[in-house]
Parts: C-alpha cells; structure tokens; sequence
C-alpha cells in the first residue's frame, strides 16, 4: 500500500468519489455495518462534484490510480445545494457570522479495506494544508448515529461548536481550526 495526498483533477477521480459513496451509504449497508464502521448521508451528483471542486478542489488519498477516500470541499457558495445541510449552514451563520471564512468538509469516506491505516487522519492533514490559513476553519457536522466518524473527528482536533436537531436527527456540529 502506498497511499498519497492531492486534489482532485479529473473526471475519472470524481467518478471513482461517486463508486465509493455509493458503497458507504447508510441505506447501502447494514445497521451493524453502520454502528461499527460508520456511514455517508449525503448523495451527491457527478454536475454538484464537478462544480464544488471547480472552487475548491476535493482532497483525495489514492493506492495508485485507485481513490481509497476523499474528503469533499464544500464552499459555502453551495449552501442551497443540498436540502440537507441547508440547517448546518444556517447555523454556522447564525453561530459565526457572514465574514467568518470558512470551508465546509462535505463528506468523507475511505473504502472498507484502507479503514484504520490513517487515512482519515492523512485526509484531513492535506485538506488543512490545502485550506488553511486561507480560511478560518474546516467545518462539518455529523450525525450522533454515526459515533465511529464523530470520535474520529474529536481525535484528530474537531470540536463542538453545537449540537442540535434537524430532519428528524441530532447533529453534532464541529470545526477544526489552524492550531
């Protein structure tokens, strides 16, 4: 395994982002897998890919040519793009401001079979790199069913700016910050 960091660039890579959520979903998978392994909310369409990593460029980790995760860049241009996160945005705005800069982190994933290796931890160590100190934070939210992404996200320096409940589920909203 030789795992390396970009941005996404091609076609191909955002196809491959697209294969790998699909696999993630929750209604994809088991209940157990979902506890154990954690899971994806949000579909997304190849045109909604191509135009937030148009502003801002995907991070992807990659075993060769082969995407093995990715962490989706969200510019808040794309608040009204997806009826779900519509309530996560219009917290963060309520909560920091319309001058704060911020970057939303919109998904991520790493296939099954890279799971434990650091990727989550290399995923979002390129997309700091990428995206700090142009903006102020790296934001996201989890659902509180999903306990594997929201320890993860704590370990590696997220922190709760919020929880809260919207569509039925509670929401940890969370943001790491330039140390």
């Amino acid at each position: 395994m030789n795992i390396h960091y970009s941005r996404a660039t091609s076609h191909q890579e955002l196809q491959q982002i697209l294969e790998l959520q699909s696999s993630n979903l929750r209604s994809a998978i088991s209940s157990k897998e979902s506890q154990e392994e954690g899971f994806v909310s949000v579909v997304h369409t190849l045109d909604l890919l191509e135009r937030m990593n148009a502003i801002a460029p995907h991070i992807v980790a990659k075993d060769g040519d082969k995407i093995t995760g990715y962490a989706l860049c969200m510019h808040p241009a794309f608040a009204d793009e997806i009826p779900m996160l519509k309530p996560m945005f219009n917290r963060v705005y309520k909560l920091l401001g319309p001058d704060y800069k911020y970057m939303i982190m919109g998904q991520i994933c790493i296939a099954k079979q890279f799971r434990g290796k650091g990727i989550f931890r290399g995923l979002y160590k390129a997309m700091a790199e990428a995206l700090i100190p142009t903006y102020d934070s790296i934001i996201t939210e989890v659902d509180e069913d999903n306990q594997r992404s929201l320890q993860a996200h704590y370990a590696i320096g997220f922190e709760e700016m919020e929880v809260y409940r919207s569509g039925g589920r509670i929401w940890h909203l969370i943001q790491l910050k330039d140390k």
